[in-house]
């Protein structure tokens, strides 16, 4: 979660600026791109940079009766890339695809607890290699020369390449699994920038799954699964979007 608040920080530290820029201009009489948004369909692409992490639910023997402590999630900063198809329904509606590729890696630290046979067992990698596919709503403001605020919502899909979902080893063998579809809901904010030849739009957005991704070991007393009963993807990503 730390790392989710400093990329929080910074892209607000960044559009801050630019948005000082903007309103100080706002008597500008150059209008870039003055016919952009009136076509029915345009195209894009972005890249970006995200940071995932895990939400937990334990069993009632682990975390209340037992009292041990949550295991923690030391997430590494992954990067997107993807296309856009925007189709406009009016001046402040558009709806939004975004498939796209996220990768991310996700280390989870076991605490010390007797369970536990060795320090190596303390700690399992599961890394993520997503196909991502969004379907979102695009709300925006009225532009003000060449600046537009808008937030977006909606739902989306994640297929992972790399969840182990069909792989016959599980913890007991370093293989922590993970399930290779998830649905999600998302909600962020972003701003347009009209530049000469193109439009530019930096967004932060929170993606947040609604499906338990977790493939429990075979022993239902595993150290490492046995006392979860759901495991839920938490996500920050950050676009540079190119229209």
């Amino acid at each position: 979660m730390v790392n989710h608040k400093k990329y929080f920080l910074l892209i607000l530290t960044l559009l801050a600026s630019s948005l000082k820029g903007q309103y100080a201009s706002v008597k500008e009489r150059v209008t870039n791109l003055p016919n952009f948004d009136e076509k029915t369909i345009h195209y894009g692409y972005f890249i970006g940079f995200n940071s995932y992490d895990f939400k937990f639910e334990y069993t009632d023997e682990y975390y209340r009766i037992n009292n041990y402590p949550d295991i923690q999630v030391n997430s590494t900063t992954g990067f997107n890339v993807g296309l856009i198809g925007d189709l406009r329904i009016n001046r402040f509606f558009n709806i939004r695809i975004e498939p796209g590729l996220l990768y991310s890696q996700r280390d989870l630290i076991y605490p010390n607890l007797p369970l536990f046979n060795s320090e190596n067992d303390l700690i399992r990698e599961v890394k993520s290699t997503y196909i991502h596919v969004p379907l979102l709503l695009k709300i925006s403001a009225k532009r003000i020369n060449n600046f537009k605020p808008y937030i977006t919502f909606g739902t989306s899909v994640d297929y992972n390449l790399s969840s182990n979902a069909k792989n016959t080893d599980d913890n007991s063998s370093n293989v922590f699994r993970t399930r290779s579809k998830s649905l999600n809901y998302e909600l962020g904010f972003g701003f347009d920038f009209y530049l000469y030849y193109f439009k530019f739009s930096p967004s932060i957005r929170g993606v947040f799954s609604i499906d338990n991704e977790l493939i429990s070991d075979y022993d239902i007393k595993s150290p490492w699964t046995g006392n979860i009963k759901n495991m839920y993807s938490r996500g920050v990503v950050i676009n540079f979007t190119f229209e």
